[in-house]
């Protein structure tokens, strides 16, 4: 049902604070769009044949998969499970994270390329004049106007997202704004290109270019990993994945804190927004009690709104090395 997105992640439900988190994302989001289909506009006017302006108008082209990968990717997390997708639609993130970290990785590496054959062939770029206004003006001026333009706003946009990727934990918005307040370096680069042809360094431009290119190739081989890991079931990451999340370890904490609970496994899984946890454990003489199950269930949910997804299973044993006990009575 349409009256679910924005409110729903699979059958998750998400809290007020956290709508109103996705709402000013998607936001933000279309605003990138908008303003990116601008800088590319203007670049393209101006780039000329100039290689860094060519990365950098590349580069701008590439920042729209991000955005959009991640407008379509909430949309069809909001989707309900149902018999065909049971788990919900989650990995719709991880989907679109990987399908950036290509794109990114792909053109990087042709980019990267070309600039080093422009370096090696020697190549020299003019920067001719371009009328402005009834005025003769060098266009070089207008190529780094147009970096400015272009490198400004992402800066701004990637650090009112980055805080919100870390509420969602989303890991395509995050992919976002690291890009965003990372272009700086692109529109630097560009810039000393372009003034480097001007003092006649003919491999300013080339250099330049290699820079932007090598830019690219970092942010999509690291999205690339995190995308990767992410597909493969890796226990829960912080949303830059420098870090195991800090739930899985509340997650332990909680269950060694019960003293019935005499052996414990936990095993924690990033489906996209949400996590997926199964728990078993042994109890203190056996003894299955199911509203303490149902107990531990619906503690585990209340401990953060990512927890929808939890299952609780007795056991008899739990093979040493795979397993967390519970301190002795």
């Amino acid at each position: 049902m349409s009256s679910r997105h924005g409110s729903y992640f699979g059958a998750t439900e998400l809290p007020e604070d956290m709508q109103r988190v996705l709402r000013k994302a998607r936001r933000l989001e279309i605003v990138s769009i908008v303003y990116m289909l601008s800088v590319i506009a203007v670049i393209y006017l101006v780039m000329g044949s100039s290689q860094a302006m060519r990365a950098a108008w590349v580069e701008d082209l590439l920042s729209l998969v991000p955005p959009i990968a991640f407008l379509v990717a909430a949309r069809v997390a909001a989707s309900r499970p149902d018999r065909k997708h049971p788990y919900g639609r989650h990995r719709a993130v991880a989907v679109g994270h990987l399908v950036a970290a290509v794109a990114l990785a792909a053109m990087g590496l042709l980019l990267t390329y070309e600039s080093l054959s422009g370096l090696l062939q020697r190549e020299h770029p003019p920067i001719g004049t371009m009328q402005v206004l009834g005025q003769t003006v060098w266009a070089g001026w207008l190529m780094i106007a147009a970096l400015v333009y272009g490198g400004i706003g992402p800066i701004i946009l990637g650090r009112l997202k980055k805080p919100l990727a870390e509420q969602l934990h989303d890991k395509v918005l995050h992919a976002d704004a690291d890009m965003n307040k990372a272009d700086w370096m692109t529109a630097g680069s560009g810039i000393l290109g372009v003034l480097g042809i001007g003092m006649g360094l003919w491999w300013a431009d080339a250099a330049a270019a290699l820079v932007i290119s090598l830019s690219i190739v970092k942010d999509g081989w690291s999205n690339l990993r995190a995308a990767v890991a992410g597909l493969t079931d890796t226990t829960a990451r912080t949303v830059d994945d420098k870090h195991e999340h800090p739930l899985v370890g509340r997650i332990d904490d909680y269950l060694e804190s019960r003293p019935w609970i005499a052996q414990h496994r936990s095993r924690v899984r990033d489906m996209g927004h949400v996590f997926q946890v199964e728990v078993r454990l042994v109890p203190r003489g056996g003894q299955v009690d199911l509203a303490r199950l149902h107990q531990v269930t619906e503690d585990l949910r209340a401990m953060d709104w990512k927890l929808d997804d939890v299952t609780v299973s007795p056991a008899l044993r739990i093979d040493e090395g795979e397993t967390t006990s519970a301190p002795a009575d």
